[in-house]
């Protein structure tokens, strides 16, 4: 099925969230938005994981998805369900957030600034509302997985600290291994890349109640967030180069705006069927960071120079 915006496609937000709520005002005035799932033309999952249920039951059925989850088991899930996405004729967007998700389009417009690239890393700081933060404390007593040179490793969530430098006003925080899926999507984009890692924010009490229930009821929504990613490569000369990208902004605003950019996208898109995510080689990219941006999402580039 083709969509295009000037048939105004119809979509549904489902969850009621902080993302969720951002996500309806993004589109309110290009779509028309639906209350019943089954009913519209894409669907977007903006409640808490795991997605891949409601995801199997949309694609059966047709419809075009959109999801933020950023828990890895859901991700692998999520990706797991390409052949049935194409037998339905659908796309299925997965890791529409800001961890996966945006850090994915900006790590394709980073590479595409490379000759050749051989690493890539994440950092994010901060959450948006309360299931994302308990999905936050979930990713610091787990496993990390990272890509190193030519195999998954696992190692401890809450290790392997690190300073990363995010945009102002957020600057440097002491981030971790985390249980985060940003690996699992990236080596799908780039198995070219030898090294692929991703990180948290995280503070000591973090880390030392990681492993227990939530002490206390997480926010509505967390404060200004970030995101930093990173890539290593060489220029045409051979001469070692990194570049830098992030946002500081509500996490909750930054994911909205990338999955509500998704959404533009899949009404543009020609042919659909499969899982699609946002560092695929053959997306617009560059058209699609345009609408995180219109969006209200700031780009950051790290120069190396204060302004």
């Amino acid at each position: 099925m083709t969509l295009r915006a000037v048939d105004a496609p119809s979509v549904a937000i489902v969850g009621a969230g902080v993302v969720g709520e951002r996500v309806r005002r993004n589109l309110s005035s290009s779509f028309r938005l639906l209350p019943r799932d089954l009913a519209a033309d894409i669907v977007v999952l903006a409640m808490p994981a795991p997605h891949a249920p409601a995801a199997a039951r949309l694609l059966a059925a047709g419809t075009h998805v959109v999801s933020t989850s950023g828990a890895i088991d859901d991700v692998r899930d999520l990706l797991d369900l390409d052949p049935a996405a194409r037998d339905g004729g659908a796309s299925l967007v997965v890791g529409a957030a800001v961890s996966p998700g945006l850090s994915g389009l900006i790590a394709r417009s980073l590479t595409g600034r490379l000759d050749g690239c051989d690493e890539l890393h994440v950092a994010v700081h901060g959450t948006a509302g309360p299931a994302c933060a308990r999905e936050h404390h979930r990713a610091l007593a787990g496993w990390a997985l990272g890509w190193h040179d030519g195999r998954w490793i696992e190692r401890q969530a809450g290790s392997g600290r690190e300073l990363c430098w995010f945009p102002e006003p957020v600057g440097a925080r002491d981030c971790y291994r985390g249980e985060l899926a940003d690996p699992v999507l990236l080596h799908r984009s780039f198995p070219e890349v030898e090294r692929v890692s991703a990180r948290t924010s995280a503070t000591r009490r973090d880390r030392l109640t990681a492993r227990l229930p939530m002490l206390t009821a997480p926010h509505a929504e967390g404060g200004i967030g970030a995101l930093r990613v990173e890539a290593r490569g060489h220029d045409v000369d051979g001469a070692r180069v990194t570049v830098v990208n992030g946002i500081a902004e509500l996490i909750g605003t930054a994911t909205a705006a990338t999955a509500a950019a998704m959404v533009a996208f899949l009404s543009r898109r020609e042919e659909h069927g499969g899982v699609v995510t946002t560092s695929d080689a053959d997306l617009p990219t560059d058209d699609i960071l345009r609408d995180v941006l219109r969006y209200g999402v700031r780009l950051q580039a790290f120069t190396g120079v204060p302004s």
